[in-house]
């Protein structure tokens, strides 16, 4: 069987589980695209050949052997480098940290391997994974497989670019601001930011106190080509681990909503503008096929949007920044360097009482939001305004800057409430894909992925591709 690497994990998973294919030759299939691919887009940091197709070989001995085979055995996948897997640098794009070798699996990956997954290779990211822009100074720029021009997202830009070229059907990444969900959007594959406390994860390199945005928005989820694969992921990746203190046993699976059930479309969030015509319009489209596939949609917004969406940088933006300053001042390249400046300079310092106040308020704005999600289960809306964004655009001045994070609104609404979201392509303009976004209730992933589904069916998986010239 040719061509190993174009499957996704649950076709790999069945085939090698049967062993119709052995995991060697889908791992060494996805090599062989990696070694021809890889050089393009920089996409992967770190190949691990010979990591791979050892455990690929133990995955073959354990398949002969009778052994209990995991969801994802065999299935070759991609790591983030901001995540600690064993025997490789956790060095989050910083030149400094090219050396912080980590002893013991982040329990994100120790649950992938768990899984039976093959790690074929570490991925890119920002410096610090703070920008949606995958460049540093360490590794280079990651392109995007679809339009060289174009961002391949961030801070899972590595990730989603390998996995929509090819490279794994499984990329994992993290999101506190759209990391999963952004690149997903630019490079026409499914993201999915669980909600919150769903896959535990710890970094045992760090010595730094975890902050407080970081323990209230921070996950891990997966980068995969297809709904399906994305639901699959998410299981192999939730099982629980004491290291993480936020985690909660919670099925993955909860009552099926009423009939027909009632989606609120949101266009143009608070009514700010700024929606592009095609983002708009691929909205609509996906609304169209949702009520095509059963769906009820209500062109409806949610309570008070706008005052969510400025939540992130009430709560966040004066902690992220007062974490990263240091460092980036220290250990930063340009890049991220002048990004941090011009988020200062969108966002002054504000009063820490404000911050206080601000969580205050989020508790209020969850209570109106879980009300509303009881009524209307799933929100459409886009995943940004604009189409994937021109590269390097976010070093430009104050004025872009605060465009771009316009453009962000909806990517920065759902982490501060702690919602599940995926991201799902509907399509194409010119040479880059464009997608939508579907926000469900707290741990109902399942919500969200059944209308990716039906999305999916209609637009189709649009990925392998590239890379463009």
């Amino acid at each position: 069987m040719t061509d190993l690497w174009k499957l996704d994990a649950v076709a790999v998973a069945d085939l090698t589980r049967s062993r119709k294919v052995s995991s060697r030759e889908v791992t060494q299939s996805v090599l062989d695209r990696l070694d021809a691919i890889n050089p393009t887009i920089n996409a992967v940091v770190r190949p691990l050949h010979e990591e791979a197709l050892a455990a690929a070989d133990a995955a073959d001995r354990a398949a002969a052997e009778g052994k209990p085979l995991g969801p994802l055995h065999g299935v070759p996948v991609t790591t983030k480098i901001n995540l600690d897997q064993t025997g490789c640098p956790t060095d989050n794009g910083v030149v400094a940290f090219k050396d912080l070798m980590a002893s013991q699996d982040n329990p994100t990956i120790a649950n992938l391997r768990r899984a039976g997954a093959i790690i074929v290779g570490r991925t890119n990211t920002p410096a610090f994974s703070m920008r949606w822009f995958t460049d540093n100074a360490l590794h280079g720029l990651t392109l995007n497989p679809w339009d060289r021009t174009r961002t391949a997202g961030g801070s899972s830009g590595g990730a989603a670019s390998a996995t929509a070229a090819g490279i794994g059907a499984i990329g994992q990444g993290n999101d506190i601001a759209g990391s999963v969900r952004y690149p997903a959007y630019c490079c026409g594959i499914v993201g999915l930011r669980p909600t919150y406390a769903r896959i535990p994860g710890h970094n045992f390199t760090s010595t730094a106190k975890r902050s407080i945005s970081s323990q209230l928005m921070a996950v891990q989820g997966p980068l995969t080509r297809s709904v399906r694969d994305a639901r699959v992921a998410l299981a192999a990746m939730s099982a629980g681990d004491a290291n993480d203190p936020r985690w909660v046993d919670v099925p993955l699976e909860g009552p099926r909503p009423a009939a027909p059930i009632r989606v609120a479309m949101v266009v143009d969030p608070a009514g700010r503008g700024g929606i592009a015509p095609e983002i708009a319009a691929a909205v609509r489209q996906a609304a169209r096929w949702l009520e095509e596939a059963g769906y009820r949609v209500e062109e409806v917004e949610p309570p008070e949007f706008g005052t969510v969406i400025d939540l992130w940088a009430k709560l966040a933006m004066d902690d992220v920044i007062a974490a990263l300053e240091p460092a980036v001042d220290k250990w930063g390249d340009d890049g991220i360097k002048t990004a941090i400046g011009l988020w200062r300079a969108v966002h002054p310092p504000a009063d820490p009482r404000g911050v206080l106040d601000a969580l205050a308020e989020r508790d209020r704005l969850l209570r109106l939001w879980q009300l509303f999600l009881e009524e209307r289960p799933l929100i459409l809306t886009h995943t940004s305004a604009e189409l994937p964004f021109e590269v390097g655009r976010d070093l430009i001045d104050a004025p872009t800057t605060a465009r771009l994070m316009q453009a962000q609104s909806t990517q920065l609404a759902v982490p501060v409430l702690g919602l599940p979201a995926a991201s799902v392509p509907t399509g194409t303009v010119g040479r880059v894909p464009v997608g939508v976004q579907l926000i469900a209730g707290r741990y109902r992933e399942d919500v969200c992925l059944d209308a990716a589904e039906a999305i999916e069916r209609r637009a189709g998986v649009l990925t392998p591709v590239g890379p463009a010239g």
